[in-house]
């Protein structure tokens, strides 16, 4: 089976007029999404459904798409020492990693400004 960390997701804030929180889609994999009221959790919940839409499909014998070839995801970004201490005290409060604190970051602005344009 295929390992759930090959296959790229996107994440999204959802608008209130479709219940609010987070949703993650993985595009290689039809149908495959869930949702959470932050980031982390609608990630969380992407990987159980990631697993399960894997597991599904192979006891159904159904073709597992490969990973697309979609960018790697990362990036390298210098910023400022005290940009860097603030995401860090940031993340640290949150309880999260520095990379998902600017992810979720990202993804909200990028929403935002989608939703802008509707």
């Amino acid at each position: 089976m295929k390992k759930h960390i090959d296959y790229p997701l996107e994440l999204r804030p959802l608008s209130d007029k479709e219940g609010g929180g987070w949703l993650v889609t993985y595009p290689d994999l039809p149908g495959c999404m869930s949702d959470g009221e932050t980031p982390e959790e609608a990630m969380a919940n992407g990987k159980d459904a990631l697993d399960a839409w894997l597991k599904a499909a192979a006891e159904a014998g159904r073709d597992i798409p490969s990973p697309g070839d979609l960018p790697s995801g990362k990036f390298i970004a210098r910023v400022p020492r005290s940009l860097h201490a603030r995401l860090s005290a940031r993340a640290r409060q949150e309880g999260v990693s520095m990379n998902a604190l600017v992810s979720s970051f990202l993804a909200e602005s990028l929403g935002r400004r989608e939703g802008m344009k509707r």
